[in-house]
């Protein structure tokens, strides 16, 4: 890539990163949605179809009728909190460059589009982006899995993985909300006359954890816990968030059953289970024609050779292997550091991206 497309590569990059996009901030979203069609339309060259989704607005370029699709997935949203470019400010340094959801993902976004718009033809490619994925997808889930259905392929522009592994497996998801219901009282006058959720949730979180089963690779870990209202009450009400991740559907339905029968310890307490399976475990075999396409176009290109990595986190990719269409995730940002202090993008790695992209689009539509 010469210098000068490199050049505005990056800037279309710093436009996105230095508009920042908390996933939960409505004002912040809208703000953000209108500088990707805004960058979208100048590198594209039509606006995009906004849907609309319980409030949230997702971007869509359709191009053509084709008789083989592609589905080119992103999103805009991050985990980032306004304020975060004053702590965490853009800036290219020694060929990092550096700001919050570089990584995760605009640079990935930046990367979709440069690749469609040096396309010889888009006729079949659909690029759509999403803004709640951060969340778990819950307005965008029906409209990516349509999108999805019937695509040759679906090429997630998600960070990389490690050394810029492509990711051929993720792990499913499930988060539930696992709620105690007891009875309040003075806890210095008259403690016993209440029932303690939070001690009722201290025996829930053990037997949460203990559902793990490590050497299958399932992890369940019990997050965010809160509970009463005051210093000095029993507390009536407390609740823990439990982030799950498996490997396979069957260790999925295994602890959704598991923790679906949860019983409380303390005599008069009540558990309430919110939430359930998010995202279905993206397996191998779901990738495995298209990362051997890779490889392949990478050494006809002379670029570096792929390798593949298996990942504990999800993506929207998990939605589109879920209903049967070959995917192949990590295409975005060589780099690492998501969601952390150190997030950062390698440029050096850009340009090859670019070119991977456009040739498993281009070779997607043709197959």
């Amino acid at each position: 890539m010469p210098d000068d497309q490199l050049s505005v590569l990056l800037a279309d990059i710093g436009e996105l990163v230095t508009c920042e996009s908390p996933s939960a901030d409505p004002e912040a979203l809208a703000r953000s949605t209108e500088v990707v069609a805004a960058l979208g339309e100048r590198r594209l060259g039509e606006p995009p179809e906004r849907v609309t989704v319980d409030g949230r607005v997702h971007l869509r370029w359709r191009f053509g009728a084709g008789p083989r699709r592609v589905l080119v997935l992103g999103h805009h949203d991050t985990v980032w909190p306004i304020g975060s470019l004053r702590t965490h400010p853009y800036a290219i340094e020694d060929g990092v460059l550096r700001g919050p959801g570089c990584v995760d993902m605009k640079a990935g976004l930046v990367l979709a589009m440069h690749a469609i718009a040096g396309l010889p033809g888009r006729d079949g490619v659909t690029l759509l982006v999403t803004c709640d994925e951060e969340l778990g997808s819950p307005t965008s889930r029906a409209l990516v899995e349509s999108e999805a259905a019937g695509c040759a392929a679906a090429l997630v522009l998600e960070a990389a993985g490690p050394g810029g592994a492509l990711k051929t497996e993720r792990k499913g998801v499930s988060r539930y909300r696992v709620r105690a219901h007891g009875r309040a009282a003075h806890a210095g006058l008259e403690p016993q006359r209440g029932v303690n959720a939070t001690v009722e949730l201290a025996h829930q979180v053990l037997a949460l954890a203990a559902l793990a089963d490590p050497e299958r690779g399932t992890t369940v870990t019990p997050t965010l816990l809160t509970a009463g209202a005051s210093a000095n009450t029993v507390p009536a009400v407390g609740e823990v968030a439990v982030d799950v991740r498996v490997r396979d559907t069957i260790e999925q339905e295994r602890v959704d059953r598991a923790v679906r029968a949860l019983r409380p310890v303390l005599p008069d307490a009540r558990l309430e289970v919110l939430g359930g399976p998010n995202r279905p475990p993206l397996q191998p075999a779901a990738s495995a024609a298209l990362f051997d396409r890779a490889v392949a176009l990478a050494a006809r290109l002379g670029l570096p050779e792929p390798t593949a990595a298996a990942v504990g986190g999800g993506s929207d990719g998990n939605f589109t292997a879920g209903i049967g269409t070959p995917t192949l995730d990590g295409l975005g940002a060589v780099g690492g550091g998501a969601h952390a202090d150190d997030e950062h993008v390698l440029v050096a790695a850009l340009p090859q991206r670019v070119t991977l992209v456009a040739a498993l689009i281009a070779e997607a539509l043709r197959a």
